[in-house]
């Protein structure tokens, strides 16, 4: 089903434009169900405050009252916090970086993130915290370290192009909808609870305990319709994500950028080793191309295979073999930022302190 699925909105998306607003069915059903979910939430804790103070103290009433309440804090709606493994960055301490993703922000049309920092990962993401909608903007070290300058202004331009493509999971009135359901599920899971009771206190339990998963299915259920439905949409956007991508870096850069995705398992290892013996970002790059040269052979096959190995229903990626030919597909496009080699090298040596940081935590770890 999701093989299918993927080929099928392959097919209806490539050569066509890719749209910023994506399905208006499946938006308007998110954002239906976010709204539903948070009125549902809402009357929980009018509900349950009422029942607490509008009768004599004490009253049986308080119980469900405060039962009420306490389900309505813990299905609310969570918008998200700034991962605390992310080590923020100032404009004082990377002016060259930050000037960069301006420069690459004003290319696709979206606005600057609001937090910039970097971690440990093998990835990068763009996201939006909180209800004050913080952009934030992550950066994973062994990735930008080892990707040449195209690559490099290729990542910024997918990731900033998440602020403008219509991605529902960073939409506020849609956002909700991924993560409510699948709580309220996991809330209600039932759990045995007594041991070594009655007879008549495990007929109890175990009519609960089956209230609980009926209850506990039908929500997560629906969450699954809904999610799977939604990252249709989410698919498209990082389709959209990838072509944003190529306007500011260029199609060359940006198709090399999501084959150096295919395999970084091996990137992994390249910066390991490189990192252990002593080396930073400069010997990465080198490494990189020492890897992509050693399996040219292989790459249509490795992007063959991740069509396969990459769907699934429950993806917000489409397959990045797909990827790369959606967007071989489309018209070829020159870089409109280019990032010169000593723009670069000062780049990362204003990163120099977070690099040092990195190899040492690899020496340490084994």
């Amino acid at each position: 089903m999701a093989f299918r699925a993927t080929r099928r909105q392959f097919t209806q998306l490539v050569g066509r434009p890719l749209g910023t607003n994506g399905s208006e069915a499946a938006r308007t059903l998110t954002a239906a169900a976010s709204l539903l979910l948070i009125a549902a939430v809402l009357a929980l804790a009018v509900v349950g405050g009422w029942l607490i103070v509008a009768f004599p103290f004490p009253n049986l009433a308080i119980v469900p009252g405060v039962a009420m309440v306490g389900l309505a804090i813990a299905l609310r709606p969570r918008f998200g916090r700034l991962d605390p493994e992310l080590e923020v960055l100032t404009r004082d301490q990377a002016p060259e970086l930050f000037g960069l993703i301006d420069e690459v922000a004003t290319a696709v049309g979206a606005p600057a993130p609001d937090v910039v920092g970097v971690d440990d990962t093998i990835n990068a993401y763009a996201g939006t915290v909180g209800l004050r909608r913080r952009k934030v903007l992550g950066l994973g070290l062994p990735l930008w370290g080892s990707l040449p300058a195209g690559g490099r202004v290729a990542l910024l331009g997918h990731e900033l192009g998440h602020f403008v493509n219509g991605d529902p999971r960073r939409g506020l009135l849609t956002q909700p909808a991924f993560t409510m359901l699948g709580s309220a599920a996991d809330l209600f899971r039932p759990v045995r609870t007594s041991v070594g009771a009655g007879l008549v206190e495990m007929l109890g339990d175990a009519l609960g305990r089956a209230f609980q998963w009926v209850v506990s299915r039908v929500l997560f259920v629906a969450y699954l319709l809904l999610v799977t439905l939604a990252l249709r949409d989410s698919q498209r956007a990082e389709y959209l994500a990838d072509e944003l991508a190529a306007r500011v870096a260029g199609t060359t850069a940006a198709t090399d950028f999501l084959d150096t995705l295919l395999a970084t398992e091996s990137l992994a290892l390249a910066v390991r080793r490189e990192s252990r013996a002593g080396h930073g970002p400069d010997r990465w790059r080198f490494a990189l191309v020492e890897s992509r040269a050693a399996r040219t052979d292989q790459l249509p096959l490795l992007r063959q295979l991740s069509v396969r190995d990459e769907a699934s229903l429950f993806a917000a990626h489409p397959p990045t073999g797909l990827r790369r030919q959606m967007l071989a597909g489309r018209t070829w496009q020159d870089p409109s930022v280019v990032l010169t080699e000593a723009r670069m090298e000062r780049i990362d040596a204003e990163l120099g302190k977070e690099y040092d940081r990195f190899r040492r935590t690899v020496s340490w770890s084994g």
